[in-house]
């Protein structure tokens, strides 16, 4: 996935675009604004790395982080809606999720929960990537982000 189709599909429409971002760091973020002419369609970045970071800055709830956990689609949800909010952009991405390493049973290293947001609503998925190591869980993140921004800014 290219993050110059995403910029010229989001300069197309005119859009602005958000991200809150966990496990990636920021990573997402990077990806877009090493593009030149990223500055057109890149609004903010929200890197949430702790809980009280997607409180605080994006506005998820602590008893939705107590009910479902950081790694969850209600999070994921919150965190992309929270973005589209407390920005200019017209589209937001969230990812939430365990790169390892480590993981358990219940939430394994490799699962990532991504959420969009839009003025038509929002919507979440689960991608369980599988423990491909940090940083190919992080890559592989970054990647599924971009995809999912281009397919709703080009619809």
């Amino acid at each position: 996935m290219s993050a110059a189709a995403l910029i010229e599909a989001l300069k197309a429409r005119g859009w602005m675009m958000a991200t809150a971002e966990s496990c990636t760091g920021g990573l997402i973020a990077a990806a877009v604004t090493d593009v030149a002419g990223s500055s057109a369609v890149f609004d903010r970045g929200f890197i949430t790395y702790s809980n009280e970071a997607k409180m605080h800055m994006v506005g998820v709830s602590q008893g939705l982080l107590i009910s479902h956990g950081a790694v969850s689609e209600p999070v994921a949800r919150a965190m992309a809606a929270g973005a589209l909010a407390r920005s200019d952009a017209q589209i937001a991405v969230s990812v939430t999720g365990i790169a390892g390493p480590g993981g358990s049973d219940h939430k394994p290293e490799g699962r990532v929960c991504f959420g969009l947001a839009t003025a038509q609503g929002v919507t979440a998925q689960t991608v369980e990537f599988g423990p491909l190591g940090r940083a190919e869980v992080r890559q592989a993140t970054v990647d599924h982000a971009l995809s999912i921004l281009l397919r709703a800014s080009t619809y």
